[in-house]
């Protein structure tokens, strides 16, 4: 919170410092399951054009690890201006290509975790998992999907769970586990949760295990049609790896001064308190208040995986490398 509140001071200094252009387009960055129209957080980036005269647009760039390699790629010399969604699994990456004209501030939480379709293990009278090692059991054989974790935020966060878990050594031979009992491998969080998981609605999927959020299942309430008052997903709460996502100013933007005023209002409470029901993701604003829906459903674990920031920059591309020496080949 420290680092937050130290990243907004500078923000607002830099917003007072100059006025800006008001009738400047900003464009943000996002991954492909931000929304681009049609929604409360989309109402509340109309409200800031209609206060700062400041045009948002925003440009749908890929799951974030392939969001973070465009940017990478076309450090200093942009697509746009601020980018939405890094997270701390990936942040190394952006900085190391210094993608960000100054330290980008944190903009949510939530975590990652195994799903399961509540529905899926009522009827097979299979206990549905609870830990990691639980997934090598022959009862769980061709039932996980993940994402690669070279592409997917998402499946870098559970990759990194494991390192967590099992050590330096053992996560290797956890994912030989892993590809033995019938983990499939999906590029993307999309594909895996809304093509490849029976438990979503609206997915012909036949894999009742899927990587995915804490906060999936009320999503999945939410957004029920017809509507219902349970969760159809439930959460293996000791697979959990905890997430953080920033946003910040893109070096090389057009529009600095107007992108600055853009990441200071995507920490205060307007924007924030439309998080938890678009996102499903935790605001970083303590003003806010969490819906009833969404404390009601989500899960939130009491000990998470964490993976410190240095050993991820230090260790992700040669992780990455032996995973896909593991599982794909």
């Amino acid at each position: 919170m420290k680092r937050l509140i130290a990243s907004t001071l500078v923000l607002a200094a830099a917003v007072s410092a100059c006025g800006g252009d008001r009738s400047a387009t900003v464009t943000m960055l996002v991954y492909d399951s931000f929304p681009t129209s049609g929604t409360p957080l989309n109402d509340a980036l109309a409200d800031f054009t209609e206060e700062t005269g400041i045009n948002v647009r925003i440009l749908t760039a890929g799951d974030a690890g392939t969001m973070v390699t465009k940017a990478s790629l076309t450090a200093g010399n942009p697509e746009g201006d601020v980018m939405w969604g890094v997270d701390n699994t990936l942040l190394s990456a952006a900085t190391d290509a210094e993608v960000f004209a100054d330290e980008p501030v944190q903009v949510d939480y939530g975590d990652v975790c195994v799903n399961y379709d509540i529905a899926w293990f009522a009827d097979h009278a299979i206990s549905p998992p609870v830990t990691l090692d639980d997934l090598l059991l022959p009862r769980y054989r061709d039932l996980l999907v993940v994402e690669n974790p070279a592409s997917s935020s998402p499946g870098l966060a559970f990759m990194l769970a494991t390192i967590a878990n099992y050590g330096e050594t053992g996560w290797q031979q956890y994912w030989a586990g892993l590809r033995e009992n019938g983990v499939e491998v999906a590029e993307s969080w999309d594909i895996a949760y809304y093509e490849r998981f029976s438990g979503a609605a609206g997915s012909a999927g036949n894999r009742p295990l899927v990587v995915s959020y804490g906060s999936s299942p009320p999503a999945e309430v939410v957004f029920a049609d017809p509507p219902r008052d349970d969760a159809p997903t439930g959460v293996s709460v000791e697979t959990c790896f905890r997430q953080q996502e920033f946003a910040g100013i893109l070096r090389g933007s057009d529009h600095p001064t107007e992108a600055a005023r853009l990441v200071q209002f995507l920490v205060g409470e307007r924007f924030q308190r439309e998080l938890p029901l678009t996102l499903f993701v935790y605001p970083v604003n303590v003003n806010v208040e969490l819906p009833a829906v969404f404390t009601d459903f989500a899960v939130v674990p009491s000990d998470p995986f964490t993976v410190d920031p240095e050993t991820i920059a230090a260790n992700r591309e040669k992780w990455q490398d032996q995973w896909n020496t593991i599982v794909l080949h």
